[in-house]
């Protein structure tokens, strides 16, 4: 009799266990997903997040406000110009991946696959857009 009882308090306590470890675990994931996983990452924070950072970093003056976006729009628009050679070859090696693609593709699934190109394209212009926007400001 007493090991039954026994062996009923050890299943309760494994079963406790069991349930705390699910809810803890849980509890882990959806804290890590909310504070770690859902931040977004800004590699290229716009011209406005920079100055309103250094400023308050730095205690930036005015002029000094001034100058550092005409710094940055200067350091800017020489990446731009050094990256914008290598955009043709950028350009070829993607469209030569896609031919490779649709080679290995059924006529039904190069179809899908036109028309999902299509809308990564679309979708590719407007984050363009977007950052263009955003560097302006």
């Amino acid at each position: 009799m007493a090991t039954t009882k026994a062996r009923r308090e050890a299943a309760a306590l494994f079963f406790v266990v069991f349930l705390l470890g699910v809810l803890l675990g849980g509890v882990g994931v959806h804290l890590w997903g909310e504070r770690v996983l859902a931040k977004p990452v800004n590699t290229n924070p716009t011209r406005s997040q920079v100055i309103a950072e250094c400023t308050r970093e730095l205690q930036l003056t005015p002029d000094q406000q001034k100058q550092m976006v005409a710094i940055i729009d200067q350091t800017r628009s020489k990446w731009t110009a050094l990256y914008a050679p290598l955009d043709p070859q950028y350009e070829k090696i993607r469209l030569d991946g896609r031919a490779q693609i649709r080679a290995i593709l059924r006529p039904d699934q190069q179809a899908k696959f036109d028309d999902f190109m299509r809308r990564i394209d679309e979708q590719r212009k407007k984050d363009a857009a977007a950052r263009q926007a955003a560097a302006g400001r």
